[in-house]
């Protein structure tokens, strides 16, 4: 029978929106749930209105971290969600093989820091099955404090990328920046890392002015020898940050800082759904990049969907709606059903986020809550 409802009342009678939703929006859906197939991959559950298909899915696994960065976590911490209402590894793997099923390629597991997770090796073996099923890449965003005992055991679980978050060269100024000591850890993991040969070793650092804005040479300087892609992450408003737009560093002035030491670099092609503008200084065995969301934002191209830890569906990195797969999860939702939900929230993903101005002052999940 025709479901004559929309997303906003069922969703809220259910009470399947996060306490921390700040903004509700009301989504018409217009076709029976149970009209729907999880086995075709060219259903349309994950295509927007903008014809954006999202074949990336990341999945925070957890809102615990061993550091305390500054621009991820307030200084005072955070409330952390209950371990009873994150997602088992059992609800992980399951919504992962639907994701999949409708055309999922991709999948970054997220946190929080992800190895602090003990069943981490589970996961991903688990879903190194789907690449039977359509599943090409898993990859991990990780602080690499721990990562090095790990990364053997990851490897031979089928991780295929590492993204390795480091926002300095400087052994103090990691201290400062983190609120804790593992800089020698996490440099032993970026070695180890390529040593084993990953399809992919990127290092991600987000640059503020006055802090670490004077390292970016020193990182350029490191891929002349290191075959690893350092992404340079332009500063991003979260709840409890203290985001300022003085302390945000373009992209384009990066760019020239380099080029003024460095000379020319040699443009690369990036791929249609990439976030990052790619180059690389001639003769070096590394390559560098910007990810540049708050001056020259990709969302035409964005081909991303976010789980968070405690289950819930976020369509947009900056958008402040949220569907809780988790409570469908549990009470005995069908496949079917949860993808009518996760094409109506897909559906209302907008063109591209509000701009600088708005972000910084809306509402929205400390990052650390949200999964890197």
């Amino acid at each position: 029978m025709f479901r004559s409802v929309t997303l906003l009342r069922t969703l809220t009678q259910r009470r399947l929106f996060s306490s921390l939703q700040p903004e509700i929006v009301s989504v018409p859906v217009e076709n029976d749930p149970t009209s729907f197939s999880s086995s075709s991959k060219t259903t349309t559950h994950l295509i927007d209105t903008f014809g954006r298909h999202h074949n990336y899915l990341r999945i925070s696994l957890t809102e615990r971290c061993n550091l305390r960065c500054t621009y991820c976590m307030p200084e005072e911490g955070v409330p952390l969600t209950s371990h009873d209402k994150l997602l088992t590894t059992d609800e992980i793997l399951s919504l992962a093989q639907l994701f999949v099923s409708q055309g999922v390629t991709k999948i970054r597991l997220t946190g929080g820091e992800p190895t602090v997770r003990p069943d981490l090796i589970d996961i991903i073996s688990g879903l190194n099955e789907l690449k039977n099923n359509g599943l090409q890449s898993i990859g991990i965003t990780t602080n690499g404090i721990a990562l090095k005992r790990k990364l053997p055991a990851l490897y031979k679980a089928g991780l295929d990328s590492l993204n390795i978050s480091l926002d300095t060269l400087d052994k103090h100024m990691f201290e400062i920046m983190t609120r804790r000591k593992g800089f020698d850890n996490v440099l032993t993991s970026i070695q180890q890392a390529t040593d084993l040969g990953f399809k992919s070793v990127k290092i991600n650092s987000v640059v503020m002015r006055g802090i670490n804005d004077d390292q970016v040479l020193n990182f350029v300087a490191f891929t002349q020898k290191n075959p690893v892609n350092v992404r340079f992450i332009e500063y991003m408003p979260f709840d409890g940050n203290r985001w300022n737009k003085d302390k945000l560093v373009p992209y384009q002035e990066l760019l020239e800082r380099i080029e003024t030491r460095f000379g020319s670099m040699q443009k690369l092609v990036d791929d249609p759904n990439d976030t990052t503008k790619a180059y690389k200084v001639p003769g070096y065995q590394g390559r560098i990049g910007f990810i540049t969301s708050m001056t020259n934002h990709f969302c035409g191209t964005c081909n991303r969907l976010r789980i968070t830890a405690d289950g819930s569906i976020k369509v947009c990195l900056f958008g402040s709606t949220e569907v809780s797969l988790r409570d469908m999860m549990r009470q005995g939702y069908s496949q079917e059903e949860l993808l009518y939900y996760i094409g109506a929230a897909v559906r209302k993903k907008k063109k591209h986020h509000a701009g600088m101005a708005e972000l910084a002052s809306r509402k929205n999940r400390p990052m650390i809550l949200i999964g890197g």
